[in-house]
């Protein structure tokens, strides 16, 4: 049976609702999807050091928070095509930031930041992977030379991170990442992202993103990161000044012709 028809199907014995504001309708209304159209640079109250320029599609509140929690902890598939597009456009927003325009024509790997085994069992599957997964294939679909990547892997326990500060996140993460086993290989001009769903105090990105980064200390393009989603700040800290060198707000200098094509309505059907 056509899968469109099952779904339509599927409909009239379940209705479907916004996972984002709960109107009857698509998965993702338009309203709510228009908020991951909005490329920003993620800034954290507090920069930790090494954290990796990274850009969200739209910020970690109203409609999108519940939007992303629905996918990541409650098990609705069906986000994973407006989210992997949102996640897409923020991948494209900081190639086309980086100050020197180092990253065009180059291959692009996609790193996703793995998950604890702990989340996994809870979960049964690998949010951020399916993520990425969706992403890769709007970024070839754009003429990105994209590809998923698994170079990064948990070593030991982080407890959960629920309620602690941003230092103690950090502290908590701290030699939480390692280099995955049995690296795949790695083009030499290839442009690093790491891909996650949210950003809040930057302690995840910090720490994947110094794990990834020695092993390319020469590497001329920085280890860049993207994500779904970031925290908004009232008050945001000022960018650090190499954070300033290495990329530029996408919009500051004019948007690019890859992200005015992943711009475009994302669909939540």
């Amino acid at each position: 049976m056509d899968g469109g028809l099952l779904a339509a199907l599927a409909d009239l014995v379940l209705p479907r609702t916004c996972a984002g504001c709960a109107v009857p309708g698509p998965v993702l209304c338009r309203r709510c999807a228009a908020l991951l159209t909005r490329p920003q640079l993620a800034q954290p109250r507090r920069f930790p050091s090494g954290f990796p320029p990274t850009v969200a599609a739209g910020p970690y509140a109203g409609p999108v928070r519940p939007a992303v929690n629905a996918f990541k902890e409650r098990g609705r598939a069906e986000l994973a095509r407006p989210l992997g597009t949102a996640l897409a456009l923020a991948v494209a927003a900081v190639l086309s930031g980086t100050a020197d325009g180092s990253a065009a024509g180059r291959p692009v790997l996609l790193v996703p930041v793995p998950s604890g085994r702990a989340a996994l069992r809870v979960r049964g599957r690998d949010h951020v992977r399916e993520l990425t997964g969706r992403a890769v294939a709007e970024l070839r679909a754009a003429g990105v030379p994209a590809a998923t990547a698994r170079l990064l892997r948990r070593a030991g326990r982080a407890r959960d991170s629920a309620g602690l500060s941003a230092a103690q996140r950090r502290a908590n993460l701290a030699g939480t990442f390692v280099l995955a086993p049995r690296l795949p290989a790695v083009p030499g001009d290839a442009v690093l992202v790491l891909v996650d769903d949210v950003v809040t105090t930057g302690a995840t990105l910090t720490e994947a993103s110094a794990a990834l980064g020695a092993t390319r200390p020469e590497a001329d393009t920085p280890v860049l990161a993207a994500v779904i989603a970031a925290t908004p700040r009232r008050d945001p800290a000022p960018l650090p000044p190499e954070f300033r060198a290495r990329v530029l707000s996408p919009y500051g200098t004019g948007r690019s012709d890859l992200v005015d094509r992943l711009s475009r309505p994302i669909s939540g059907d």
